[in-house]
């Protein structure tokens, strides 16, 4: 783990990228960040989670980091020692944890439940989804309070680094750490009833097979009897009405993604 700060004082502020090994966009955009040595007005803790994971372009060497908060100093599991720390260095800070995922290149947010936190923040960052995980939150960060979290664009590409580049700078911008020119228009404050919540209900599984399709664009609605997906060929039906999250080929091991249902906005 690599901890650097940013102005004077004890940090009210954090941004960790690099949770897993797999999604390099959030130390990408940090270094990118700090390589301009900005001026901020509240300090700041910008955190490269997991570096053995990252060396080894990995998601995680013993557990799912991002899985097994908050951790145990003495575990045998490099990430569940790693956990433990990252819960200490966050402790009393607002925190923006930056991902990447295979479903989707807009950037979206994710938040364990709408709070006071994500109406103040998510409606100034580039983002036009939230995604309530609700009850799919065991061992993870945004567990945490004043904790968010961004899914930054499709994993492994230069465009999920650069959204990540702006989604820090606008979560700062947002919490008064750093002040954007009035010219940046990436920055305007929008509408909150402009950002979506959508509330994740159950996984669709995956069942085995060598091969996998999806039909179906996340965020859009899919009817009842519609085609989803395939596996080897053999197509799936929507047994039900829903809203698919998350939902690529190949992104989870044993699930397509998840049923949602689209609650509001965030205000």
């Amino acid at each position: 783990m690599r901890i650097y700060e940013l102005g004077e004082g004890t940090p009210e502020l954090a941004v960790v990228g690099g949770i897993h090994g797999d999604e390099p966009c959030g130390p990408l955009a940090i270094e990118q960040l700090l390589a301009e040595e900005p001026a901020v007005e509240r300090p700041v803790k910008f955190i490269i989670a997991n570096e053995e994971a990252l060396k080894a372009g990995q998601r995680y060497l013993d557990a799912d980091l991002n899985r097994v908060f908050p951790g145990d100093a003495e575990a045998e599991a490099h990430e569940r020692r790693l956990a433990h720390d990252i819960a200490r260095e966050i402790q009393g800070c607002t925190t923006l944890a930056l991902h990447s995922t295979q479903s989707t290149s807009k950037p979206m947010g994710v938040i364990r439940s709408v709070d006071e936190v994500a109406r103040a923040i998510y409606p100034r960052l580039p983002v036009d989804v939230l995604i309530e995980t609700d009850a799919h939150t065991a061992g993870r960060l945004i567990e945490y309070p004043h904790t968010i979290e961004v899914e930054c664009g499709l994993q492994g590409t230069d465009e999920a680094a650069k959204n990540g580049y702006d989604l820090i700078r606008a979560f700062l911008a947002a919490t008064g750490a750093l002040a954007v020119p009035d010219a940046d228009s990436r920055f305007d404050t929008p509408d909150p009833e402009e950002v979506h919540v959508f509330r994740l209900q159950q996984p669709i599984p995956k069942p085995d097979g060598n091969s996998y399709e999806v039909f179906v664009t996340n965020f859009e609605p899919v009817s009842e009897g519609t085609a989803f997906a395939a596996v080897d060929g053999e197509t799936l039906y929507a047994e039900t009405d829903f809203y698919p999250v998350l939902f690529s080929p190949n992104g989870y091991e044993d699930i397509f993604g998840y049923v949602a249902e689209r609650v509001g906005y965030v205000s």
